[in-house]
């Protein structure tokens, strides 16, 4: 008996088996979703009844010298993540791809961090980062700083140190990413190109790197995700401080729905945050498409 020749029968069979994934997703991010587009109508502050304000918060936010600056600092978390998150990982990769002594050994070690968790991470740093930590003594006992610097009370460094954090955390797993990139490339490549006397940087160049493009495209759509929506390090490490040196879009929508209880505004910046995301995602898609 051939399965669903009988008009009628079993066609929900498909369904069925996709029904508790289906509904989970509707729970925690259909369901979500729909409720924060409503509430970015809404003034809502937990307490009172929600009210009707039409466009009133995205007209609050266009004029809210914060949320620019939120944004503005969430632009250069993007910058500053690309190297550490995009370029540096295939780097790694191409090394931890080799058949070298204890590769297997530096693997694993170099994606601890990202197993550990963020909150953990974040307190580690801190003390690195602190005015009498390990940072301040190796470039002052180098005779690189005169006086030490506290890195997150200063708002020339307190932005790059919570981008080093991230990246650092976070660099192991964009490493596997291209580590099965290059598992998939044919090493005949690389040997006709070393007999017709091709370089390490030609190889790179114009084998590794081509063939690499899908997952260079994902790479760069997971940093530009993360970069616009971090939180935690900066929740733990500065609170958004000093000045709003590291206030970030992420803890500028948890600031406004959780210490100020404008639950509605902050629905408005996170569906402002998640047009632009999608826009990103969209756009670097668009520039990739077509080039492996």
């Amino acid at each position: 008996m051939i399965v669903g020749r009988i008009p009628g029968q079993r066609w929900f069979t498909p369904y069925l088996f996709a029904l508790p994934a289906l509904a989970l997703f509707g729970v925690f991010f259909v369901w979500p979703a729909v409720t924060a587009v409503q509430l970015s109508f809404l003034k809502y502050d937990v307490v009172s009844e929600p009210v009707f304000v039409g466009l009133d918060n995205f007209v609050r936010m266009a004029s809210d010298p914060r949320f620019w600056t939120a944004t503005g600092n969430s632009l250069l978390f993007l910058v500053g993540l690309f190297p550490l998150l995009v370029v540096l990982p295939l780097l790694l990769a191409i090394l931890v791809n080799q058949k070298l002594p204890g590769i297997r050994t530096f693997r694993m070690l170099y994606y601890l961090p990202v197993v550990t968790s963020m909150v953990a991470v974040a307190i580690a740093w801190q003390y690195v980062f602190n005015q009498q930590g390990v940072l301040n003594w190796l470039l002052t006992g180098a005779g690189l700083l005169d006086q030490p610097i506290q890195y997150l009370l200063d708002p020339f460094w307190a932005l790059p140190a919570v981008i080093l954090v991230e990246g650092w955390k976070s660099m192991g797993f964009y490493m596997m990413i291209y580590l099965a990139g290059l598992q998939t490339i044919d090493s005949s490549l690389y040997e006709a190109a070393r007999v017709d006397g091709a370089s390490a940087w030609d190889r790179l160049r114009h084998i590794t790197v081509p063939l690499m493009v899908p997952y260079i495209a994902v790479a760069l759509t997971m940093e530009m995700l993360d970069a616009m929506q971090a939180f935690t390090s900066v929740y733990v490490m500065t609170r958004g401080g000093p000045q709003d040196a590291t206030l970030t879009l992420g803890y500028y929508i948890w600031s406004a729905g959780f210490e100020h209880y404008e639950m509605g505004y902050a629905s408005a910046v996170g569906l402002v945050l998640w047009v632009v995301m999608i826009g990103m995602a969209l756009l670097n898609h668009r520039l990739t498409r077509g080039k492996a």
